[in-house]
């Protein structure tokens, strides 16, 4: 009996040792409290599916260089909950084992679970099959939708709960909603909402709201704690609405924008480090918590880019590339505006400025010849039929491409109207491209040729994209998503070809050229693995895989015109490169190069 209450004891110790100390994080006041002292809050934002699961330790290590106590990240919904009810933490998507990871570095956790959470991300972190029933309304007290909120963050919780800092973890606050009051000003939905996060366990300590400046009273509540969001030239104007907002409450910046992100077809952006350095010392020396966004941006790898939309009617695409001109660029490497900030930090708090990190190798390797390539009309699943286009949320499909066929009798022809086509189509006559639509530039219309014989039409349409921003959220089907005519007369009847392109290795290729939408394959020779970048300027638009690995889009307008390939993904030896081009042709090359390559620069306009 004695042994056996030794060895129970010693088991208990065991345990307690384990377990790792609980603290305390409030707010009192004007002041942020950990442990019951004075906190102030240096923190920049990471994104755990930007960044390779392997450069996890190594991103927050220099953030941690960099000077800051703290990171902040969101919780992409659509990647973990893909299909309903079906859940996905692991590898990649293991956010937790981000959040221990910064707990192990010695930095503190901001956890934003939206379910909205912008971050030029496809549809602001929705999953797309809410979009599926067109009458159910994103971000409002809709009771379909709050019901999948509930479920969602419920099953979050299981996931988080452990990792807030009174159980012993590093989240010592949580955002409730994302900058809702640029969306919208329904106290209910953000209460309904906090009653949900309450449920799954998210509120437990501080939570709080976060919106830009001029916003401040539509998206808080008057219970929480507020914090604001602005961009280079903003500091002085909005510390100042943000006190006058809430005199008594908590001086915090919940994003400071310390670059800016790109879009297809426009300018890549820098902004300036040294306002952004003067702003943060402003700022620290004034008392405030800061949030750098983004302290590194990364990758939208895949198909996971979002889409700007201001008045709900314009669309601009964001490119695959998440550089953000953040201190730390695309592949984790400081810029010179990491230095900067370090400094500013340094200086601000009195610590010291620890040496700048060095830049991961980045090596050029050789790629081959085109060796193989597969039609996409060879490549073609089982369709399913309908009297009208379906949208993908109706083929149960987020991403990718849906091929929409129908047969033309002789004698049609005359202009093609395909309303609220999202985003990008080829439109095809027996497989000859007759147009080119695209949503950036508002083209829903094409001329099609008077038939003299019954003829296929096929119209490939690419989701480029979900806005993420606006009001717009509500309306992002993608596909065929309104009517289609000819000549004015309803076009019926449409087989549809869903092409996720999911999985690479399915395809039939054959050693001979293509021309039209085709994949094609290359090799890419490693002797040691290192970063590098690949080079598209030799393709057109589509999409590229390093293996099985869906590394993003490419498209000729730019700005981006490499894809960003990480050496944790490189084997040494041979690694196939399978990439589809839309307008593919026998000139396709590939290279690779040690840097990335941008177009045309431009400065982001400073905030007023």
């Amino acid at each position: 009996m004695v042994m056996r209450k030794v060895l129970a004891a010693g088991a208990l110790m065991l345990l307690t040792s384990a377990a790792p100390p609980s603290h305390s994080f409030s707010v009192h006041g004007a002041d942020l409290l950990l442990d019951g002292k004075p906190f102030q809050i240096i923190s920049g934002e990471l994104h755990y599916p930007r960044i390779p699961r392997a450069y996890w330790r190594d991103r927050l290590l220099k953030a941690k260089a960099m000077g800051l106590n703290t990171v902040t990240t969101y919780v992409f919904w659509n990647l973990h909950e893909p299909r309903p009810g079906v859940y996905d933490f692991a590898g990649q998507n293991d956010v937790a084992a981000f959040l221990r990871e910064a707990q192990g570095v010695g930095l503190h956790v901001i956890l934003r679970p939206g379910p909205y959470v912008c971050a030029e991300w496809e549809l602001g972190g929705y999953p797309a099959w809410l979009l599926k029933d067109r009458t159910l309304h994103l971000r409002s007290a809709d009771p379909r939708y709050t019901a999948a909120v509930e479920r969602w963050l419920l099953r979050l919780g299981k996931e988080m709960k452990p990792l807030l800092v009174q159980n012993g973890g590093p989240v010592i606050a949580v955002q409730l909603e994302n900058e809702y009051g640029a969306f919208g000003s329904d106290p209910a939905y953000l209460k309904g909402l906090r009653a949900s996060y309450k449920r799954a366990g998210l509120a437990e300590g501080v939570l709080f709201t976060s919106n830009q400046a001029g916003d401040l009273a539509r998206g808080s509540l008057p219970d929480l704690p507020s914090v604001v969001n602005f961009g280079s030239g903003g500091a002085r104007n909005a510390a100042a609405r943000l006190e006058a907002f809430r005199p008594d409450g908590p001086r915090m910046v919940g994003e400071y924008w310390a670059g800016w992100f790109d879009k297809w077809g426009e300018d890549h952006h820098e902004t300036s480090g040294e306002k952004e350095a003067e702003e943060l010392s402003f700022l620290l020396k004034r008392g405030y918590s800061v949030s750098l966004y983004m302290a590194h941006g990364g990758t939208s790898f895949g198909w996971m880019n979002g889409a700007d939309s201001h008045k709900g009617t314009d669309y601009h695409p964001d490119t695959t590339s998440y550089d953000y001109d953040a201190p730390l660029d695309e592949a984790g490497n400081p810029r010179a505006k990491y230095g900067l900030i370090a400094r500013a930090v340094a200086d601000a708090t009195g610590r010291p400025l620890a040496p700048t990190p060095a830049a991961t190798p980045a090596r050029r390797f050789p790629v081959s010849p085109i060796r193989r390539s597969a039609s996409l009309w060879d490549n073609l699943p089982r369709p399913v039929r309908a009297a009208r286009p379906l949208t993908f949320e109706e083929l149960g499909q987020n991403f990718g491409y849906v091929l929409y066929r129908t047969t033309l009798p002789a004698g049609q022809g005359g202009t093609l109207m395909l309303k609220g086509m999202h985003s990008y189509a080829q439109v095809y006559l027996d497989r000859r491209l007759v147009g080119t639509l695209d949503r950036r530039l508002g083209q829903e219309t094409a001329e099609l040729p008077r038939l003299p014989r019954g003829a296929t039409l096929d119209v490939l349409v690419e989701n480029t994209g979900r806005v993420n921003y606006s009001k717009a959220i509500r309306t992002e089907q993608a596909g065929l998503t309104g009517a289609v005519t000819l000549a004015g007369a309803p076009v019926a009847d449409w087989r549809m070809f869903s092409l996720p392109m999911d999985d690479p290795s399915r395809l039939r290729f054959k050693a001979q050229g293509c021309t039209g939408p085709c994949f094609f394959q290359a090799e890419l020779t490693v002797d040691r693995p290192a970063d590098t970048w690949l080079d598209t300027r030799g393709l057109h638009k589509g999409q590229l895989w390093l293996g099985a690995r869906n590394l993003g889009r490419f498209w000729s307008i730019g700005p981006a015109f490499t894809l960003y390939a990480p050496a944790p993904w490189l084997r040494a030896g041979r690694n196939t490169i399978t990439f589809f081009d839309l307008s593919g042709e026998a000139g396709e090359r590939l290279d690779t190069m040690a840097r990335p390559i941008f177009g045309k620069v431009t400065n982001v306009r400073e905030a007023q």
